[in-house]
C-alpha cells in the first residue's frame, strides 16, 4: 500500500450524523476496486482511521474526486481526528486495502445490497460501478437506518428506484415523527421480499449484529454462504 497526500475539495453534510468528505485526486493516480477502503488522517498526523470509499472507480477517474462518508461524534461535531478537515486541508490517504468487492464470477448474477448506517458507503461504490456496465442483472438495495434523516444518499437511491434501475427498500429501526415507510430491523420477511433469487450475490455492510443476523437469515432462505460477502464496522 502507498500513501498519498491530497487536499480536501469540499465537505458537505450527508445526514445529521455524517459528512461527505470529497478529496481532490485530480492530479494523483489512485487505483482501487469498488468496495475497498483507505486509511485517512490529517497530513503528518500519526492518527489514521479506516474509511470505505463511497465513489466508484470510474467516478474518480471522471471527476478527480474520491468521496468518503465520515461519521460525526455524539456531540454533533466531525470525527475528532478530522476536526480540521475543510476545503484546502491536506489529508494523508493510505491504501487501498480490503477484499470486500464483487468477484468477477458474480458479474452477471442478481445482486442484493444490504446496508446499515454508514455501511452504505462501500455498497454505493459497488452499485455505481455495476450500474455503469452495459449488461445489468436485477439489483435490489435494502438499507436500514436509525431514523428517516439517517439515510445517506437517499435522494440518489430514490432517483435510481424511480428510474427502474434498482429496487429499493428502506427501513427505520427507531422511527420518530411522520415516517410512513417500513419500520424495524431487516428481518426474514423483508429479505424474502427483496431477494431477487437464491442465486443472488449479497454484499452486506453495517454493524456486526446486523451483518451476522442478516447473513444467517439469507442462509436460511437458501443463499449459499459463498454468495454472501460481508464487511463490518
Amino acid at each position: 500500500m502507498s500513501t498519498i497526500t491530497v487536499a480536501v475539495r469540499h465537505v458537505a453534510p450527508a445526514t445529521p450524523r455524517t459528512r461527505l468528505l470529497n478529496l481532490d485526486l485530480a492530479i494523483q493516480p489512485f487505483a482501487f476496486a469498488a468496495g475497498q477502503a483507505v486509511m485517512v488522517g490529517l497530513h503528518a498526523s500519526m492518527l489514521r482511521k479506516p474509511y470505505s470509499i463511497a465513489s466508484a472507480p470510474w467516478e474518480v477517474r471522471k471527476t478527480g474526486v474520491l468521496q468518503l462518508l465520515a461519521q460525526v461524534d455524539d456531540t454533533g461535531t466531525p470525527d475528532p481526528h478530522l476536526e480540521l478537515a475543510a476545503p484546502g486541508t491536506l489529508i494523508d490517504v493510505e491504501g487501498p486495502f480490503g477484499t470486500f468487492r464483487l468477484p468477477p464470477e458474480f458479474d452477471e448474477v442478481p445482486l442484493l445490497f444490504l446496508a446499515g448506517g454508514t455501511g452504505i458507503a462501500p455498497l454505493r461504490s459497488m452499485l455505481m460501478d455495476r450500474l455503469a456496465r452495459p449488461r445489468l442483472p436485477a439489483i435490489s438495495v435494502v438499507y436500514s437506518a436509525r431514523s428517516p434523516e439517517d439515510f445517506a444518499y437517499r435522494s440518489e437511491l430514490d432517483a435510481m428506484a424511480r428510474a427502474g434501475r434498482i429496487k429499493l427498500w428502506l427501513t427505520v429501526s427507531r422511527p420518530e415523527g411522520a415516517w410512513h415507510g417500513r419500520r424495524g430491523r431487516i428481518d426474514e420477511s423483508l429479505l424474502r421480499e427483496a431477494l431477487p433469487s437464491t442465486d443472488a450475490c449479497c454484499p452486506i455492510c453495517g454493524p456486526p449484529s446486523l451483518v451476522s443476523g442478516v447473513s444467517g437469515l439469507l442462509v436460511q432462505l437458501g443463499v449459499k454462504p459463498e454468495r454472501i460477502l460481508t464487511e463490518k464496522y
